[in-house]
């Protein structure tokens, strides 16, 4: 039987084009008109015959449902299935799939997955060792954090992604430039740990973990936004951690009762081998750290997600491992004058994929946040080591020249 999909099509990507492009499936869109911004003209062309439904911008949730449930009874193909890929939104679509009749995160497991307390406090309750942390109102909380656990401490918002808005505080000069702490936000500290960061992600079916896969950062990601290499590599060999990765994953699986799907987490591993867990969602990877996992294991990661998500076990088998990574070009805003052409960095060893993002004349907003980029390239190699010096190499020869725009 053909399978039917609710796909929440919220900013394009390497997933959503995999999605589009598949003729087995029958899919339907879920879109928000507070978010409708975000989706370029061409993207709208390219997905005018889906069938879509947008949930109209502060509309009372269960009326929107309902008005859904008129709306694809009429459609040749019901969907009985969903999948929202993007962080910002799943608090409400999960809700939405709920109240639909599809599979969906309840809210305590939403809580889990995106409320940043509320995921460290279940840590705890399951034995996942993570940072102390606490949330704040005000700086007199953060100084009262500080003077118990020390400085430096790290403070972001509960429900942030791509380290928008988080901040590394070396003392109490640092925070008194960040107060007043914005009252429209819910906000915490934690302490800051010592040790190398990695990105951790996993698939799941049946309340299983297929297989995880690691990847190295060269710079912690809040170091990218001060302008650290920012890129991931993913470790098809040289993965060396001594941990068992699988297992630690299926705790958090067990524990968070998640029975489908991608899962993306970050941890930090001390120089004694300790493991500190510190995030995780309950949906792709950001950036290019999917098909990274692909790249370095010769297989189509992206179909693998997405049969978790179609009710599906995918059968995993990989050959030629190798390490692959994404490295995002870096950014500058301003009105651009001069930036390498995409084809020069093709050229270079081991740059198997890019997409350039910018291009004369565009005016770059002010962005601070992990992902932002005027473009990416993959790279690819036989160890770590040979990819990360690849990616200074790209770096390097990359040029963007940008003027002031005002």
């Amino acid at each position: 039987m053909r399978p039917c999909l609710l796909f929440v099509d919220g900013r394009p990507g390497t997933f959503p084009d995999h999605v589009l492009s598949r003729d087995d499936l029958d899919l339907v869109l879920l879109r928000f008109e507070e978010h409708l911004s975000s989706l370029p003209a061409d993207h709208l062309l390219r997905t005018a015959d889906i069938p879509t439904f947008t949930i109209a911008a502060d509309a009372d949730i269960r009326r929107e449902a309902e008005r859904y449930l008129a709306w694809v009874a009429g459609l040749p193909a019901r969907p009985a299935h969903f999948c929202n890929p993007q962080e910002p939104l799943q608090e409400i679509s999960q809700r939405f799939a709920g109240l639909v009749g599809l599979p969906h995160l309840d809210a305590e497991q939403v809580a889990w997955v995106r409320d940043k307390t509320a995921m460290k406090r279940r840590f705890r309750e399951i034995g996942i060792p993570c940072a102390e942390f606490a949330e704040v109102a005000d700086g007199d909380d953060v100084l009262g954090f500080a003077a118990e656990h020390g400085w430096p401490l790290i403070l972001k918002p509960v429900d942030g992604w791509s380290s928008i808005d988080t901040h590394k505080l070396d003392d109490e000069h640092d925070l008194a430039r960040l107060l007043p702490l914005p009252a429209s936000r819910r906000w915490m500290v934690e302490e800051f740990l010592t040790g190398r960061e990695y990105q951790l992600c996993a698939l799941v079916a049946q309340g299983r973990v297929l297989d995880t896969y690691v990847s190295w950062t060269p710079c912690a990601l809040l170091e990218t936004v001060h302008g650290g290499i920012n890129g991931s590599i993913s470790l098809g060999v040289d993965d060396e951690l001594g941990i068992d990765e699988k297992e630690l994953v299926q705790r958090i699986v067990d524990g968070m009762r998640i029975d489908h799907g991608y899962l993306h987490m970050e941890f930090f591993r001390s120089d004694d081998g300790g493991v500190h867990m510190s995030e995780v969602g309950a949906r792709l990877a950001g950036c290019e750290l999917p098909s990274n996992h692909g790249l370095a294991r010769n297989f189509d990661m992206m179909a693998a997600t997405l049969d978790t998500y179609l009710g599906r076990v995918p059968s995993l088998e990989y050959s030629a491992p190798r390490c692959a990574g994404d490295l995002l070009l870096p950014y500058k805003a301003g009105r651009v004058v001069r930036v390498t052409p995409l084809e020069t960095l093709l050229s270079m060893p081991g740059v198997v994929h890019g997409r350039m993002n910018v291009a004369s004349g565009d005016d770059l907003p002010e962005q601070r946040a992990s992902h932002a980029s005027a473009g990416y390239v993959q790279i690819v190699g036989p160890s770590r080591q040979i990819v990360e010096d690849r990616m200074t190499g790209v770096l390097e020869t990359f040029e963007l020249v940008t003027e002031d725009a005002s």
